[in-house]
């Protein structure tokens, strides 16, 4: 699903060159779930952003699916992104002026979308309610708890059918309780869907649950032993 070779990101700042990640190697296979920790500022989202082709590597290749998205147009990236990621972010990115079942079907919107409307909106509600929230598909964000808004935008990672799904400290704002339903719902969307799962966390009780998990630190990752 993911190889990742000899990878290197640089910031330039005034009168300094910021070395993020340094010749970073990593393979997830296919239906893998995997967390990736590591200290504030050690590159962990510069990481999910290029595999989300939402940045560029200054050197390396990273290929999706055997799809080096490295050379991606701007185009391509959007396209790849809307075929083939779920996204599911710390601030959730929910539309208030949107109901919760408008915000899962916000990614129809980007165009190009083959399947016909009706099948994506029965997705999302079916969606919506194996998360816990087909009661309340016509609330607005404002009306719903942490937990709620993060299944929501699980939901919203999923009605696309994607193949890889990138959760950026998911359980960030949640208390201890409500990360561990969090989990479960991770692993379980996994066994169900097939999707492969990477989770970017501080939560280290979180990463040995969810299953294999890297330790990212001098812009190179090491394996942790369970």
């Amino acid at each position: 699903m993911i190889e990742v070779r000899n990878l290197s990101k640089v910031y330039e700042t005034p009168g300094e060159s910021v070395k993020v990640l340094d010749g970073l190697d990593l393979t997830v296979g296919a239906g893998e779930v995997v967390a990736l920790v590591g200290p504030s500022g050690c590159g962990k989202t510069t990481l999910l952003n290029l595999l989300g082709a939402m940045d560029r590597p200054g050197g390396g290749s990273i290929l999706i699916n055997g799809r080096d998205i490295t050379g991606f147009t701007p185009e391509e990236a959007a396209r790849f992104r809307n075929r083939s990621l779920g996204f599911i972010f710390q601030q959730h990115h929910l539309l208030p002026q949107l109901s919760v079942l408008e915000n899962v079907l916000v990614p129809r919107l980007a165009g190009d979308w083959e399947e016909p409307a009706e099948e994506t909106e029965k997705r999302a509600r079916e969606l919506l309610d194996r998360v816990g929230l087909g009661h309340r598909l016509a609330h607005l964000p404002w009306q719903l708890s942490g937990g709620e808004k993060l299944r929501t935008a699980v939901a919203r990672a999923l009605v696309n059918r994607p193949s890889l799904v990138l959760a950026d400290e998911p359980t960030g704002l949640l208390d201890q309780a409500s990360s561990d339903k969090v989990a479960d719902l991770l692993l379980q969307l996994n066994r169900e869907e097939g999707v492969t799962v990477m989770v970017v966390t501080h939560n280290i009780q979180l990463a040995r649950r969810i299953g294999r998990t890297f330790a990212l630190a001098r812009g190179k990752l090491e394996e942790v032993p369970e």
